[in-house]
């Protein structure tokens, strides 16, 4: 079988996606790879936030039942698997984290299948992305070579891709916006650079131009020395000072170009989560946070960020653990549902009217918060005053008039 190099890789995009490798200069000249874009603070907490919120959120393997209710497939041998053991050393949370990782940075996840003589999976063995290459088929299907070895075929390696301009490798988050991302690592160098060999003072103390000059160093350190003993530091603030000789205490305040790079920095950080679409407050920058919004902010990161993540990693593990007959019976599934239940208080609120109009039952609402079910809690109630739009209007109680209404709208119309 003839194979053909995945585009993205043989450079077809203009280089700039070697940068999964050895990675690629940005035009403010730093090196950018998935490393060095980790010692960005918040793209660091952007890619973490959502590697850290998949692998903690329960992953469930459901058989379909009959009545369409489904239950967990514990028979199933992937349940073992996915639930308590990937591998022989990492646990669920580790081996999801890992995927989603390399997946957030590098835009590819990749991992090996091991399976038994039937074709039944025993572990998954989590691959550094370096050192994959995909390959497409004669027969347009994807093959997987590691380091140099023969190609495999897509049932031994389970993988997840981000945006794909060819369909077959996903693109890199950090090489596609290497700019963005050197610009903020320039931005950080050229700070700490500053305050390595810059000067920081609070203020000066000057004397009159005509004032005789200090016959050494001495004296002046001595004078700066008492002035920041008396007057320095948060025990002394609010006290009096008496200049003699002319002299006078002026202030220093940030410079405009100071001023400026904070401004920079606050830029940088908002592209950063631009990348990943994450709302600045949940990677630790408040402004323009309230209470009131933070929970729309938190269900907006699960519904745009977050969400597309999960339904890859689903419908990448259902096409790669699943054969064609057992996805008629089985399915893999991530719950959100804590995630997005919001406040005690208005999460109550609406289960007491699914509840009243009955179209939840105690059983509902005690699954929604992980509570067990109980006897009798499958029961769902009707108001009262609610009656079957088809049924016939006999079926409809006749409604007797107060005697005294009656009378009082007979005075009322004489």
């Amino acid at each position: 079988m003839l194979f053909k190099k995945s585009t993205v890789d043989t450079g077809a995009l203009g280089g700039w996606v070697s940068g999964l490798l050895g990675g690629t200069k940005s035009t403010s000249g730093q090196l950018v790879n998935h490393e060095t874009a980790l010692s960005i603070p918040v793209l660091q907490n952007c890619a973490s936030l959502l590697a850290e919120s998949v692998a903690q959120l329960p992953l469930e393997l459901y058989r379909r039942k009959s009545d369409g209710g489904r239950e967990a497939a514990v028979a199933h041998p992937l349940y073992d698997i996915l639930r308590y053991q990937p591998n022989g050393w990492q646990t669920p949370f580790e081996f999801r984290e890992f995927g989603q990782m390399s997946a957030g940075l590098r835009g590819n996840s990749y991992s090996y299948i091991e399976r038994d003589a039937r074709g039944r999976i025993k572990a998954l063995y989590p691959l550094d992305v370096g050192k994959v290459t995909v390959l497409r088929g004669g027969d347009l299907q994807p093959y997987y070579r590691i380091g140099s070895g023969d190609p495999m075929p897509q049932r031994l390696i389970h993988h997840v891709r981000w945006v794909s301009l060819d369909s077959y490798v996903g693109l890199s988050p950090i090489a596609l916006h290497a700019n963005s991302v050197g610009y903020a690592l320039a931005l950080s160098e050229y700070s700490a650079k500053s305050f390595l060999n810059g000067t920081a003072l609070s203020g000066v103390l000057e004397r009159p131009a005509e004032a005789p000059a200090f016959k050494d160093q001495k004296t002046a350190d001595a004078i700066t020395s008492e002035w920041q003993e008396r007057f320095g530091g948060s025990s002394n603030r609010g006290k009096i000072a008496l200049l003699q000789e002319g002299m006078t205490f002026r202030p220093l305040t940030m410079s405009n170009v100071d001023a400026e790079l904070i401004s920079m920095l606050k830029l940088s950080d908002s592209d950063m989560a631009r990348i990943y679409k994450i709302p600045l407050p949940m990677v630790g920058t408040l402004e323009g946070a309230t209470y009131n919004n933070v929970e729309n902010l938190q269900i907006q990161f699960v519904i745009y960020a977050l969400m597309p993540w999960l339904r890859r990693h689903e419908q990448a593990m259902q096409r790669d653990f699943l054969s064609s007959s057992e996805r008629n019976e089985y399915y893999i599934e991530f719950n959100i549902g804590g995630l997005l239940r919001g406040n005690q208080e208005a999460r109550y609120k609406a289960y007491a009217v699914g509840r009243q109009w009955g179209w939840l039952s105690i059983n509902d609402i005690r699954r929604l918060e992980n509570m067990p079910p109980v006897v009798g809690g499958d029961v769902y109630l009707q108001p009262l005053n609610m009656v079957d739009a088809a049924g016939s209007s006999a079926s409809i109680p006749p409604i007797e008039p107060d005697p005294k209404a009656a009378a009082a709208i007979a005075e009322a119309l004489k």
